[in-house]
């Protein structure tokens, strides 16, 4: 498997975006592996929902962020691209942020500038720090990686609260100060996306939501825009909320499963997916 820098650096020279599938617990980051993807991402919006059962609004810790880190890098080989969120407080927090997720197992870490504690990306009523403190924590996130090959993507929230031209301004800010990767989260249009592609000289992602206020944009296109990093944060989780909901609703309704056998995984498959074989040929190796 590449390291990601080179990914992310095949995908700005080729105009191929690297498609990063957003996993919330460590079964969904097994499942994204196995489909082919070379790298994902951990979200934080998806931690919030399935762990705490709450909105993304910063109610998650950084423990807890590094905990379901590492649950995700003990079972997958691929780069882990992870939401650090606002890095849970000021540049001094960020420095320990970073070496907890590096630790953790994290290859990038995504930092935003919003104040704490941070709403989704795509709620109305968000706020954005002054740009020179956001310098502060990019500069503190990059300080404080142990290793060089440690990404750094620094995310501004400002176009929500000042304009696109602002974002712009922030994102510039951001790679000249040294952010390996730049994300200027909700711009409103096509003709946003590309501005943003056009003034702004880095590796980009585009954040795709469904219902939130990106259109949603086909791969390739992105790409001939001048994106490198194509996000879909929670396209799973969102599938597996309306696949569970179903279930329990016809389990409630019947009594029983019989109906739900040609949409469930079968017995096989899901020891499958969680790597039964691997601990069968582990028991067998080291019985007495």
């Amino acid at each position: 498997m590449a390291p990601l820098q080179d990914q992310i650096g095949t995908a700005r020279e080729t105009a191929r975006p690297l498609l990063l599938p957003g996993v919330y617990d460590a079964l969904s980051a097994r499942l994204a592996a196995a489909a082919g993807f070379e790298s994902i991402y951990v979200t934080g919006a998806g931690l919030a929902n399935s762990r705490l059962g709450v909105p993304d609004i910063g109610l998650t810790s950084v423990d807890q962020l590094a905990d379901h880190v590492a649950a995700i890098s003990d079972v997958v080989e691929v780069p882990l691209v992870v939401d650090g969120d606002t890095g849970f407080g000021n540049a001094v927090n960020v420095t320990h942020v970073v070496r907890k997720l590096e630790r953790a197992g994290a290859n990038a870490i995504q930092f935003e500038d919003q104040v704490f504690p941070k709403k989704c990306g795509h709620f109305a009523g968000k706020a954005v720090i002054p740009l020179e403190e956001m310098a502060g924590k990019i500069q503190a996130a990059l300080d404080s990686r142990r290793s060089a090959d440690t990404l750094i993507i620094a995310r501004t929230d400002a176009r929500a609260t000042d304009g696109i031209e602002a974002a712009i301004e922030r994102a510039n800010r951001f790679r000249e100060l040294g952010a390996d990767v730049v994300f200027v989260e909700a711009p409103r249009s096509i003709d946003e996306l590309r501005l943003v592609a056009e003034q702004v000289d880095a590796p980009l992602v585009a954040n795709m939501v469904e219902g939130g206020s990106t259109p949603i944009v086909p791969l390739d296109e992105l790409g001939e825009l001048g994106y490198s990093v194509v996000l879909y944060a929670n396209a799973a989780l969102r599938s597996a909320l309306r696949a569970v909901t179903l279930a329990y609703a016809e389990l409630k309704t019947s009594g029983i499963s019989t109906n739900l056998l040609a949409t469930m995984a079968t017995w096989d498959e899901r020891q499958q997916a969680v790597g039964k074989p691997h601990y069968d040929e582990l028991e067998a190796r080291y019985a007495s």
